[in-house]
């Protein structure tokens, strides 16, 4: 299983380190690319055949602003693309959330909240866990800990 995440600015690090995070966290082989739309969009379209030929099942794409880096990757490959809109410039995320969430058909983003990256990476790995049921079992795994932390967490909780 191969995953990639690529984002369109260093400054968007940040907010894409909890991608990797999460797939180091359930082991996942990923790599990560720094890639701009408008900038070189002739490296991210050699990048992303690079990334179809490895062998890559999912890529995260980070961007702010316009956010137009997932619709194009989406444009250029039939590799499931997850979108992580990020706050910057003056409103917020929100223009990010709109331009990743309203792709026009039949080019789909799929879209997760502003500086999400790792739901990004949780959504990522459910949907490489239909293929590779040892990952689906590290995410239960995961899950199950979670709620048993939450469930302790919780006892004797006194205001």
């Amino acid at each position: 299983m191969k995953a990639a995440i690529i984002f369109g600015s260093s400054s968007d690090k940040a907010v894409m380190k909890k991608a990797a995070d999460v797939f180091r966290d359930l082991g996942v082989e990923f790599s990560s690319h720094i890639l701009s739309a408008h900038r070189v969009p002739e490296l991210l379209k050699e990048t992303l055949t690079q990334l179809e030929a490895e062998g890559t099942e999912v890529i995260i794409a980070g961007a702010g602003l316009a956010a137009h880096l997932p619709g194009v990757i989406a444009s250029l490959t039939l590799i499931p693309v997850i979108g992580v809109p990020i706050a910057s410039g003056g409103l917020g995320g929100l223009d990010a959330l709109l331009s990743i969430v309203q792709m026009p058909k039949p080019i789909p983003v799929a879209t997760v909240g502003v500086d999400n990256g790792a739901n990004a990476a949780y959504l990522a790995c459910q949907i490489l866990g239909l293929k590779y049921p040892s990952l689906r079992e590290r995410l239960a795994a995961f899950r199950a800990g979670m709620k048993a932390e939450f469930a302790e967490a919780n006892k004797g909780v006194d205001l």
